[in-house]
């Protein structure tokens, strides 16, 4: 066995061999500095393997490998339904491998196997169908002018593209960004979260198997820092495409500027979920419940504001807590009836400690949680579901994105006060509303300033609907048709057919 891979067994009895290099023109490589990250498994805080990390002399060999693989006529002058095939093979591999990544997944990630197996893998591998059949129905259109013009539009790939994404999802995530990218014909350098790595490494292997040529996609581990930084500030890369906190998202923008990349941001979230006097009540707790609490609550989107008119206020709040209490078990996320797995790192963990006593010392009440959960070896980065009410507008836990299972809930009288308090924030990637007024609910979506909405639901997102915010939640769309526009560049020809001059 190489130094570039070790053999694994899983919690859960799962043996596979984990690659730990780098993947750049479908060979794996170690870093040339060798040095290497841990990987640690959170729930009992034991190391699953290190990992090579690539510094920016590695990313100036991946670049010059996808701009090689660009240029070179095997991928560049592939036919589109080729490339459709190419992309379909690697979805039906991410399907025939799909108990091996979800353990990998919930092993290093710490989130449930059954999501992970579930929902993760489904839509990763889903998300590759869907661009492969998109591959060859890209096309530009006619445009009349008058009869000595002929004038059209092409839909050319961008070229280059650097890609990070971020540990919450990493599956899911790198294929949001896969899917759209290769549908186009571009080649891509994306770097995996240094967090959780090991899936996405594992998923190179599949890659370069479902036959795509050398070079067309690089996978590197390493830190945001050093790789991650690289990538953004490269001038061989013509766009850049980024998930994760608004901070690093507003940093890779700067540096993204060097050569006026392309660039797509989707950064962080404080979402508000209103709940009207009028709403069916059951399902607002219910879909209130998966909306900040699924994934550890950590999703961007996470509706993490929960807002109450008050003649409900009360009855919600009750029933909220007790929804909790039934449903939203913690423990070993490879045992099926776990809800809830531990947070992804120890700097996770801390950070939504810290939430907490800035809570406590602001005045807000908490009435559930608000304390680490520990088995008993006393191992894990797990915490107990977190309710806060009696929040003022103005503290921390109202207006920062916490990321984790955490959620405050307040009260509000009138429509207007509860759309004026929803959009007093400066992100504005998601919302939800829950009513049984038709009327009054497209009158509310068309006045929250977020680029999703959801009514009568939480986090109900697909892979063809555009996904993406405004305001400091990012910038650009992904999914749907919506995302190929990121991944595409438009041309357009003007064609003299006449002797007019």
């Amino acid at each position: 066995m190489s130094d570039l891979f070790v053999e694994l067994t899983a919690p859960n009895g799962v043996k596979y061999t984990q690659p730990i290099g780098l993947f750049i023109n479908n060979e794996w490589v170690k870093s040339k500095s060798g040095e290497k990250i841990t990987s640690i498994n959170p729930t009992d805080e034991s190391e699953i393997a290190s990992v090579y990390a690539a510094g920016p002399e590695d990313v100036d060999i991946a670049v010059a490998a996808a701009r090689k693989a660009f240029n070179n006529p095997s991928w560049r002058d592939i036919s589109s339904t080729e490339r459709g095939d190419l992309m379909y093979k690697l979805s039906q591999l991410i399907e025939e491998h799909r108990e091996t990544l979800a353990t990998i997944e919930t092993w290093d990630n710490g989130k449930p196997y059954s999501v992970a197996f579930n929902d993760d893998l489904g839509e990763a591998a889903g998300t590759i169908k869907y661009y492969a059949g998109y591959a060859d129905k890209l096309h530009g259109q006619v445009i009349e002018t008058n009869p000595n013009k002929l004038a059209y539009t092409i839909r050319e790939p961008v070229g280059v593209c650097g890609q990070i994404i971020p540990w919450n999802y990493p599956l899911c995530m790198a294929a949001w960004k896969l899917g759209p990218a290769l549908c186009c014909g571009n080649t891509v350098v994306l770097k995996a979260a240094e967090q959780t790595p090991l899936s996405i490494l594992y998923l190179a292997n599949l890659i370069k198997e479902a036959g795509f040529p050398p070079g067309v996609v690089n996978i590197l581990n390493g830190e945001g820092r050093k790789a991650g930084a690289a990538i953004a500030q490269h001038l061989g890369i013509d766009k850049v495409a980024f998930t994760g906190s608004t901070a690093t998202g507003r940093e890779i923008m700067k540096m993204a500027s060097v050569n006026m990349k392309n660039i797509t941001l989707e950064t962080g979230g404080k979402s508000p979920l209103l709940v009207f006097d009028d709403a069916d009540l059951d399902q607002a707790v219910k879909w209130a419940h998966i909306g900040i609490m699924s994934n550890m609550g950590q999703i961007c989107t996470a509706t993490s504001r929960v807002l109450v008119q008050e003649g409900v206020y009360d009855q919600f709040v009750s029933a909220f807590k007790e929804h909790l209490a039934k449903t939203s078990k913690v423990g070993n996320p490879f045992e099926d009836s776990t809800f809830q797995g531990p947070q992804v790192t120890k700097a996770q963990y801390d950070r939504v400690l810290s939430y907490i006593e800035s809570g406590k010392s602001e005045g807000a009440t908490l009435i559930a949680g608000g304390e680490p959960y520990k088995d008993v070896d006393g191992k894990g980065f797990f915490i107990a579901p977190t309710i806060f009410t009696n929040v003022k507008d103005d503290m921390k836990i109202f207006r920062e994105e916490v990321f984790g299972p955490f959620v405050v809930i307040v009260s509000f009288k009138t429509e207007e006060e509860a759309i004026e308090r929803a959009n007093d924030t400066t992100y504005g990637l998601a919302s939800a509303l829950f009513t049984k007024d038709i009327v009054k609910a497209h009158r509310v979506a068309r006045r929250l300033e977020s680029g999703m909405v959801f009514i009568n639901s939480s986090n109900d997102s697909d892979i063809r609907i555009p996904f993406g915010g405004m305001k400091m939640s990012g910038i650009g769309r992904e999914l749907g048709e919506a995302g190929l526009s990121a991944y595409s560049n438009l041309k357009s020809v003007h064609c003299n057919l006449g002797n007019w001059l």
